[in-house]
């Protein structure tokens, strides 16, 4: 990883990909950071980022969540198209962590995400595109999971308890 103040170029074979990596302004605060990366499914060294200052014990689990929701925005909100990009939004406020994934996709959803509810039941999931999985995985790991359907931007709240396992490990 080649790093200068407030960007950073991860080199990996063989794709070289560059994620920005800076304090947003005062709109958002201080303690705001963002990632933004042309839609693809190679996630690994922006997950290795976005997990890094995650406490060890938890960042199997964080990044299985966040790997749920950038393939989602990557692929089903921009339709895999490397000319449109995922952005990240990313901050810690005394132990509790938020992240704001934002996609380029089309200008209204035809159909809302699942409920949480809906993707327990066996009835709602559609078997051959495992429809719902993924906010089921999300409800699951953050403790918190909101969809702005005009924005395109998914919102993801953890805290992170001591007396609290993850559920991964």
């Amino acid at each position: 990883m080649i790093c200068t103040y407030g960007n950073c170029l991860l080199r990996y074979k063989p794709a070289v990909i560059l994620i920005t990596a800076h304090t947003l302004g005062r709109s958002l605060g201080s303690r705001w950071h963002r990632i933004s990366f042309a839609s693809t499914l190679y996630l690994e060294p922006i997950l290795d980022v976005l997990v890094q200052p995650i406490p060890a014990q938890w960042q199997t689990e964080v990044r299985l969540g966040l790997h749920e929701a950038l393939v989602n925005a990557a692929k089903h909100g921009n339709n895999l198209d490397p000319s449109k990009q995922v952005l990240v939004q990313y901050a810690n406020y005394s132990g509790a962590w938020c992240w704001v994934i934002t996609d380029q996709g089309e200008k209204e959803h035809t159909t809302p995400p699942p409920s949480p509810e809906d993707s327990m039941d066996s009835g709602s999931l559609c078997p051959e595109q495992e429809c719902g999985r993924g906010f089921f995985i999300l409800n699951r790991i953050f403790d918190r999971v909101q969809w702005d359907w005009q924005k395109h931007q998914l919102s993801l709240w953890k805290q992170f308890h001591p007396l609290r396992q993850p559920l991964i490990s």
